[in-house]
Parts: structure tokens; sequence; C-alpha cells
């Protein structure tokens, strides 16, 4: 299970402000290129986003949905990115100073990325998370997911 940590310039509400606009996923995660669709029930528990995967033409259509939603400390997201498969991704956060520290934990859990064996899958993910902590860290101190 690879873990990355951020610390980051603003509350927890405002993390959580991101998460909760579906329309900001590809702005912050990896490898998400475009939202094709929100359900106007996002981000409670089962909603789901249509999201596209890659660069075109070589697009994967796909959906990650809400498992746990729990603001502003925690939210549990199941991500499919079929052929490759799908993968839990939690975030916790926790207030910390004048900001927060923001934990990502991801790790496959079906499908053919689950056959990787972990010792080449865990540092893959720890790098794309890295950057993906980046993104939203910019997001949320900015005060992104505000109307």
């Amino acid at each position: 299970m690879a873990v990355n940590h951020r610390t980051m310039s603003c509350p927890p509400e405002s993390v959580f402000a991101v998460l909760a606009d579906g329309w900001l996923y590809p702005s912050w995660v990896v490898g998400a290129s475009r939202i094709r669709d929100v359900d106007p029930a996002w981000p409670t528990a089962g909603s789901v986003i249509c999201h596209s995967v890659g660069v075109w033409p070589a697009l994967i259509d796909d959906t990650t949905s809400v498992l746990e939603w729990d603001p502003p400390r925690h939210a549990l997201f199941k991500a499919r990115g079929w052929p490759i498969g799908e993968a839990h991704v939690a975030l916790d956060v926790k207030a910390h100073g004048d900001g927060c520290i923001v934990r990502i934990t991801e790790d496959a859990i079906a499908g053919p990325g689950r056959f990787v064996p972990s010792f080449l899958r865990e540092p893959a993910i720890r790098i794309r998370n890295e950057e993906t902590l980046r993104r939203l860290a910019f997001l949320a101190e900015g005060g992104a997911g505000f109307s």
C-alpha cells in the first residue's frame, strides 16, 4: 500500500471543497484527462463521476465512486481504470497549526494491476501521488471548490 503525506497551508475544509467538486477531479488526479459526467449526488457514498484516463487517442473511459465520505476528515474512493484495474484511494486530513496534513493511501484491489508485485507497484503509486497531492494543494490553498 502506497502512502504519501503533504502539509498544506489551508484548513481541512478547503481540501474537502476541492474533493466535493467532481468537475475538478482531472485538475488534481494525475492521469485523469477529462470528466464526462458527475452524479448530482456527488460526493455522497455510492455516487459516481465518469472520467477518462490517458491522452487522445488512447483514452479509457471509466468511473470513480465514493465509498466513504466524512468531511473534513476522511474520504474513500474506488477508482476504476480498466483494463489496468481498480484501486482504493483514501484521503485523510488533519488540522495542523494554521493548515492541515493530508495523507493519501492507495493500492490496487482488482484487475491486472493487483498482480504487479508490491515492491514495483508501490513506488510508482507514491511518485504519482506526490504530484497528485501537489496539485490538490494548489487548488485547496487557492480556494478552488468554493462558490
